[in-house]
């Protein structure tokens, strides 16, 4: 995990990121504990509010679980949903971005799917 505090994204949900990115990379699987807010406001010198405020948007999003006394797990399908919530961005944003782009440089439907393909399978 690494943090940036000189001012970008707050903090709680830069932690809240760094959890996602474990999650999708599989350093914290599915049903397992991720490491507490103790363990990560100690280790990264973050206040521990701050690191609660993050994974509670986590506990929101419906990707983590508190389980009383013991700590928050990473609930079952939430690789899965992190993973289309990527894919959605990435169409949403990325092709999009790139098909304005292919049209105002004059790059036509079937020129950009030829360059697609060319690319995709290098």
């Amino acid at each position: 995990m690494e943090f940036d505090d000189s001012g970008g994204l707050p903090l709680f949900q830069q932690v809240a990121n760094q959890i996602k990115t474990g999650i999708l990379n599989e350093a914290f699987p599915e049903e397992t504990q991720v490491p507490s807010t103790t363990e990560i406001s100690k280790t990264y010198h973050i206040n521990p509010a701050t690191v609660l405020k993050g994974m509670n948007l986590l506990v929101d999003e419906g990707l983590l679980e508190k389980k009383r006394g013991i700590g928050m797990f990473v609930v079952r399908g939430a690789y899965e949903k992190l993973s289309q919530e990527q894919t959605e961005d990435f169409l949403n944003n990325e092709v999009n971005h790139m098909i304005s782009e292919a049209k105002r440089v004059g790059i036509s439907k079937d020129q950009l799917i030829q360059l697609i393909e060319r690319r995709y399978t290098s």
